[in-house]
């Protein structure tokens, strides 16, 4: 195809069918490709580590079996405390949830003693009861399905104890059910983790 001054004009889509060009829109093609999947990979990365965006989503919680004499584990809460505490060392778990959960039994001067499953959540330092043992062995669902603050002021400052002592270290679990478990049974606290 001539032009006016006898120029041959090439077809509009003749240019691209030489080596040179289609390996130059290929190139092209590939780097806008190349910059796409970047920018999906980019994008899919912030979302999996970008925890403050997503809500907070609780476990299924498991009932573990009633507690056994030979597997609790007495620990110190305050000077003037009214009971004794222990947990049953073969509760403790470490959710995905970041919830530490247990056996708590709480034993009185008298002798009277009640057992509950619970929860502490580290990251907002709340307790939650999830269950009460009954006399049989079984587990009664509490009532107060709820997160509430842990107090830590009172006589009987167990939760406190538990995760301040035990449990936790800056707002997260500190360590897995096995380490937690292993400074129940010693009496050794996060405290005195740091002066050894």
């Amino acid at each position: 195809m001539n032009n006016l001054f006898g120029i041959r004009r090439l077809h509009p889509v003749a240019h691209l069918r030489t080596p040179w060009r289609q390996l130059c829109v290929r190139c092209i093609a590939g780097c806008i490709l190349a910059s796409s999947a970047s920018l999906a990979i980019a994008q899919s990365f912030e979302e999996d580590f970008d925890d403050e965006s997503k809500p907070w989503q609780e476990i299924a919680v498991q009932l573990p079996p009633a507690p056994v004499s030979d597997n609790l584990l007495p620990f110190y809460v305050s000077p003037t405390a009214t009971q004794q505490f222990a947990v049953d060392a073969k509760s403790i778990s470490v959710g995905a949830d970041g919830v530490v959960r247990y056996t708590l039994v709480s034993t009185s001067r008298e002798g009277a003693r009640n057992i509950s499953y619970e929860g502490i959540r580290c990251a907002t330092f709340e307790k939650k009861i999830y269950a009460l043992g009954q006399d049989d062995g079984s587990w009664a669902r509490s009532r107060r399905n709820q997160w509430d603050m842990i107090v830590r002021g009172f006589a009987n400052r167990q939760h406190a104890a538990l995760a301040k002592d035990y449990f936790c270290e800056n707002q997260t679990v500190a360590g897995n059910a096995d380490q937690i478990l292993r400074r129940l049974k010693a009496r050794k606290t996060l405290i005195d983790d740091l002066t050894h």
